[in-house]
């Protein structure tokens, strides 16, 4: 291996800055901008730049009249640099606190997720001798994982298909947790509440209440329809919160689909909201935990711990 790819000769030759130089360079496409952002001089910006590229080995840029767009291997180093900037930032944190925290974990999940299952699991964290500070990121699963890539977050725990991942997904583990069932709603004074069996051409004939175009929870409603050989309807309402949509049906605005979890059972109570027996049932999704693969984050193996997931 050339001296340069060592891993001891990056660590002398590179600084954080150098990593932020590079993202900078890559955001503003071209050493004059970056130069600026950075209050360094353009033979300043292209010296240093020089200097990375020697350390490493091999060019991270295309140069042209039109400006710098990485190589290759240029974006499997930039992806490197913002993890690494955004982990200086959060060890930053939390040293900050550690004389009152253990640590503090950054987790991702969709709201119905977040609602009705990470709560015994954050009471676990933030309960122990030495607690841990918990930020949850609630958003829908692609928003989420784009910041799982970014390192915004040190875990998901999700419901997610595996081609949003695309080419990153062998970067990532996943440890399936359990299934999600979900169930066709309606108010409790909606005929079909009643029926025996309701199949999905009876279902499109109804107003429907659905998750935002292009999400998770829309493309399963629509590939019900799609298996069923039925076509799609439009929805007469949108939301991208779970627990509106079940105030929206309770208030009889509509059908809708929604994971058992979510409070269902609440608007039950109060005599609200039925299932529909839809047939065929809505397929399960499975929820995982998922983390980037490398060294053991000492952050993940806490939130093992607090899932029950072994090897901790």
């Amino acid at each position: 291996m050339n001296a340069s790819m060592e891993p001891d000769h990056l660590v002398a030759k590179l600084r954080f800055r150098h990593l932020r130089l590079l993202t900078e360079v890559q955001a503003r496409g071209s050493l004059r901008a970056a130069g600026q952002a950075l209050s360094l001089t353009q033979p300043a910006l292209s010296k240093a730049l020089a200097e990375i590229e020697n350390a490493f080995g091999f060019p991270l840029f295309f140069r042209s009249a039109r400006g710098l767009t990485p190589t290759v291997q240029g974006e499997a180093v930039l992806r490197g640099a913002r993890l690494l900037l955004k982990e200086l930032a959060h060890l930053r944190s939390e040293a900050v606190t550690a004389d009152r925290f253990q640590a503090k974990i950054r987790v991702g999940a969709p709201p119905f997720v977040a609602q009705t299952y990470l709560p015994a699991v954050v009471a676990k964290l933030v309960k122990r001798e030495m607690p841990i500070r918990v930020q949850l990121l609630e958003e829908p699963v692609p928003a989420l994982i784009r910041a799982l890539q970014r390192g915004e977050l040190d875990a998901l725990v999700t419901t997610f298909p595996l081609q949003m991942l695309e080419s990153d997904a062998g970067a990532f583990e996943f440890i399936k947790l359990f299934e999600v069932q979900y169930a066709v709603v309606a108010s409790t004074a909606h005929p079909l509440v009643r029926a025996r069996q309701v199949g999905w051409a009876s279902l499109a004939r109804e107003p429907w209440v659905m998750p935002a175009e292009g999400s998770m929870g829309r493309k399963l409603i629509e590939d019900c329809f799609t298996h069923a050989g039925v076509p799609v309807p439009l929805p007469v309402i949108e939301s991208t919160s779970p627990t509106t949509r079940v105030q929206l049906v309770a208030d009889g605005l509509g059908v809708g689909i929604v994971p058992e979890a979510i409070p269902l059972h609440r608007q039950s109570q109060t005599g609200r909201i039925k299932r529909i027996r839809a047939f065929p049932e809505p397929p399960s999704s499975v929820v995982a935990l998922i983390f980037r693969k490398g060294p053991v984050n000492p952050r993940v193996a806490l939130l093992k711990d607090a899932l029950g997931v072994a090897g901790g």
